[in-house]
Order: C-alpha cells, then structure tokens, then sequence
C-alpha cells in the first residue's frame, strides 16, 4: 500500500487559512509558476521493517521548473494492522495492511 500526499505551497496556504474564521480570499487551486515553491511528501513502504520518506520540491521561477530538490530517509515501519476490505462484488474478508503515517506541516 503506497501512501502519497502531494502538498503545493499555494495548498499549505489552504490548510493554514481553513483552521481561521477569517474570509479565504488568498485560497488558489493552482501553483503560481512565476514564483514559487512546490512541495511533495510520499512515505512509501521498504519492507517489513522500513519506510522511506521522500520530500520533493520544485522551485518556480519565471513560469519554468528552475529546480527539483529531492531528500529521502529512511524510517522505522507502524507495523501492520487488521481492516475489512470490500471487492467489486461487496464481498468483504479482513485483510492485514501495513499502517501508514499521517503527515503534518505546519507553515511559519
């Protein structure tokens, strides 16, 4: 199971102005390319015991990609758990998944 959270800098600014009370008039849908830095964070599953964290960002200049800057370490596996699973058909049967992380950032 691959866990991926695509997070763009204009995004983070949606998380941040969600939690206030104030109007979201600075609420965007898409990367401003002029100027700006977008953000990526995937845990994705080594093995048993390992997960690899994997931060991407691309830095936007001038409405072209100038950069990509990409950093990975490795992290300690959550394990595995036990879910219901459903087919196409409704059929359900328990199934062991491995447990993913849950992602926070907070913005200063």
């Amino acid at each position: 199971m691959n866990f991926k959270l695509t997070i763009a800098a204009a995004s983070i600014l949606l998380a941040v102005t969600a939690c206030s009370k104030r109007e979201k008039e600075d609420v965007t849908t898409e990367v401003n390319k002029a100027g700006s830095v977008e953000t990526a964070v995937t845990v994705n599953h080594l093995d048993s015991a390992y997960d690899v964290i994997v931060t991407t960002h691309k830095v936007w200049r001038n409405l072209q990609e100038y950069k990509t800057i990409e950093y990975r370490d490795t992290i300690p596996s959550l394990g595995e758990t036990n879910t219901e699973a459903e087919n196409a058909d409704g059929d359900t049967k328990n199934v062991r998944v491995k447990k993913d992380y849950e992602i926070f950032i907070t913005v200063k």
